[in-house]
Parts: structure tokens; C-alpha cells; sequence
């Protein structure tokens, strides 16, 4: 009893430690050239950025950060960026779900002149998982757009919205 106790006891210990945690997946997935911001930087009132949303709209519609202008993925185009925040030095903070679609958009606008761009860590996910507010366009929802089966095991809050 004590022997299968014992290996009962080593899987489930094994399982745990297999299990990454959102530091090691961005080091996985990002080159890390664009510096991060925290969650808890951005929910500072004093905090003045322009907010992108890198995630496609059918995920912004679900839920978004306030006041974030989608910006998409898939469909990314830079010009949209330059003929509306013409000033290259404003404080510019791109999200995704994770914080890995939002690096690649982030790089297209450094690569443009923006000087002062950040990426979200751990992007929406990491936000609701901290209690703070997303909205749609009817206010304040509890639905988060979960991407994926695989990646919604990062977001741990909220309701889980799959298309």
C-alpha cells in the first residue's frame, strides 16, 4: 500500500512540475525586444497609454482592455497605427491573450519609429486573472475570449468564450 502511495505521490508531483508556468512560455515564444509592462504598472490611474488589441475581433468583441483600439493579427497593417498616432514617441502598450501575438505587432511599430512601446505580460489572461475589469460593448463583462482549448488553461478567471 505504502509502494503505490508513494508512486501515486511521485506522479502527480511530476505532473505538477511539467506543468509552465507564463514566464517560461513567453521565453519560449518571444524574443523579448519589447519590453514588458505589468498588469499592475497599466492599472495605475497615472498610467497615460494608447492600448492595442492584437487579437482578432471576434476575441476583442467577447472582451477588451477600456478604451483599446483593436488592432488585429492576422490583418495587422502598421499605416493604420502611423496616420493615427503620428506621434512616434507616445506611450503605446499592445496585448493579446498572452503577451505573444502583442510581441510581433509590438516589433512592426518599433520597426516604424515608435519609440515607447510595450508589450502586456501575460496579456489579457494575465489581466482578469488579477480581477481587473474588461468590458464589451454593452460595460463590464465577466467573459474572456479563450482562444484556444490549449491556451485557456492560462486564464484562470472570468468566463471562458470560444469560437
Amino acid at each position: 500500500m505504502k509502494i503505490k502511495l508513494f508512486y501515486l505521490f511521485l506522479v502527480v508531483s511530476l505532473l505538477g512540475f511539467s506543468q509552465k508556468t507564463i514566464s517560461k512560455l513567453l521565453k519560449q515564444h518571444n524574443s523579448e525586444r519589447i519590453p514588458y509592462i505589468s498588469v499592475h504598472e497599466l492599472a495605475m490611474p497615472k498610467t497615460k497609454v494608447i492600448l492595442l488589441d492584437a487579437r482578432e475581433i471576434n476575441e476583442f468583441n467577447v472582451s477588451h482592455l477600456q478604451n483599446a483600439i483593436c488592432v488585429g493579427y492576422n490583418d495587422f497593417d502598421v499605416t493604420t497605427i502611423t496616420e493615427n498616432v503620428p506621434d512616434k514617441s507616445s506611450k503605446i502598450v499592445v496585448y493579446c491573450s498572452l503577451g505573444i501575438r502583442s510581441e510581433d505587432v509590438a516589433e512592426h511599430l518599433k520597426k516604424s519609429g515608435y519609440t515607447n512601446v510595450f508589450n502586456l505580460y501575460g496579456g489579457i489572461f494575465e489581466w482578469k486573472n488579477n480581477d481587473f475589469p474588461v468590458y464589451n460593448k454593452h460595460g463590464e463583462t465577466e467573459e474572456v475570449h479563450a482562444f484556444s482549448k490549449a491556451w485557456s488553461k492560462w486564464l484562470l478567471k472570468g468566463n471562458k468564450i470560444y469560437d
